[in-house]
């Protein structure tokens, strides 16, 4: 309203001081420009409003209603998977991505019903891993993030027992190149920071760094981050030459939300003093300002981060990897809150708005894979073959936003 009243203003008074311009049409220009300036201020205006933050309880009712849907159509947690002919125990990674999200609702709004969903599932698979102890997939142990933040909550010795020793066989072990695909990242890093955490031992946070760098800088004689673009390659499949249709390197768009999500959740638990804590802040922001430029204008992000032509379109998965990035790195001062909060909010409001069905079913979330190409079509009706690592997602993002206010 102000700067309604300030225009008035202005150009009352140029009319006012019209009989000492020397031509009318110098007048009308002049009009003409501030109109104009007017018009692209207050669009400037709806813009930005259309990104405040929504209430709290809008927030916490939309995230409830994308878990309810899971909750009820998923309720016997014991129910393996049966995709694409192989049938699949329900602690893989993609239940386990799941479980981190109901664990980040459960801080926020702690219904019983959540932690005993939970609860229950991790003792039927007696707090073990798909191929038990001695496995060196993450994949497989990304459950236990889910197995530590219950033990917790409250402490039982088996709860660890399984998890810790497979921890302890990477420690003990000289091998640092398991991570061999971006995915890997984000289901292992946090299970070794959050143990590290717990127990308060460095040879975690040491093995931890160990293999990221690995990772970071030597698989395949170059490592999976490209420091020039700030983003990951998915493994060494696509590492150069391999490039995107239009020719520019190929940057999944999950791989990379997988990448983010780790180095937010490794973050939440190393100390301030840990040796290596400033280089995973430099890799989080080196990313966030490349996944700034990627942003969609609906607020969503490609599959194909640098190139929009290869199967392009509005994907959920990623956007709420990044949204729950972004929101953290904002809620804890690394991130510019002017710059980066209107690109979250952006994302979340689009994802709300066109992802999100009445019933709460997640729209527009391709299928498991590992690069554009795979899971498709996504389309607001499609089904994934695994619909439990969307939800996760998409409940780390909610809750995230939800804790900004």
């Amino acid at each position: 309203m102000e700067l309604h009243r300030f225009f008035r203003y202005a150009i009352e008074k140029m009319c006012k001081e019209k009989k000492s311009l020397n031509h009318f049409n110098t007048l009308f220009d002049m009009r003409k420009i501030l109109v104009v300036l007017l018009l692209t201020i207050s669009a400037g205006f709806t813009t930005s409003s259309a990104q405040k933050l929504p209430p709290q309880k809008e927030t916490l009712d939309v995230v409830m209603k994308v878990n309810k849907y899971f909750m009820e159509k998923y309720a016997d947690y014991r129910t393996p998977s049966f995709v694409r002919n192989v049938t699949r125990p329900s602690n893989i990674w993609t239940r386990g991505v799941y479980y981190e999200g109901l664990m980040a609702l459960y801080s926020i709004y702690p219904r019983a019903e959540f932690y005993d969903y939970a609860y229950n599932w991790a003792e039927y698979h007696e707090w073990g891993m798909r191929n038990g102890n001695t496995t060196r997939n993450a994949d497989d142990y990304c459950c236990g993030q889910t197995y530590i933040d219950l033990y917790n909550i409250c402490p039982k010795p088996e709860m660890l027992k399984n998890i810790k020793s497979n921890m302890n066989m990477l420690v003990n072990t000289p091998q640092v190149g398991d991570w061999t695909w971006v995915d890997a990242i984000q289901m292992g890093m946090p299970v070794l920071a959050k143990m590290g955490h717990l127990t308060g031992e460095q040879k975690y946070f040491d093995k931890m760094w160990d293999m990221y760098e690995f990772s970071r800088n030597q698989l395949a004689g170059k490592g999976m981050f490209n420091l020039a673009d700030g983003l990951w390659w998915r493994d060494a499949d696509f590492l150069p030459p391999y490039k995107e249709p239009n020719g520019e390197d190929c940057y999944w768009s999950r791989g990379n939300g997988w990448a983010y999500a780790a180095l937010v959740r490794v973050l939440d638990e190393i100390p301030a003093n840990e040796k290596h804590r400033q280089d995973y802040i430099n890799d989080f922001l080196i990313m966030s300002k490349a996944l700034k430029k990627c942003q969609r204008t609906d607020g969503f992000w490609n599959v194909s981060l640098h190139d929009a032509r290869n199967y392009g379109g509005k994907e959920t998965t990623g956007t709420a990897l990044f949204v729950y990035g972004m929101a953290w790195g904002v809620r804890n001062g690394l991130l510019d809150k002017e710059e980066y909060l209107p690109v979250l909010l952006k994302g979340w409001n689009a994802m709300v708005k066109e992802a999100v069905h009445p019933n709460g079913f997640l729209g527009y979330v391709q299928g498991t894979g590992k690069e554009p190409k795979d899971g498709q079509p996504v389309t607001y009706e499609s089904v994934p073959d695994f619909e439990d690592y969307g939800v996760g997602c998409f409940l780390l993002a909610g809750t995230e936003v939800y804790k900004l206010q």
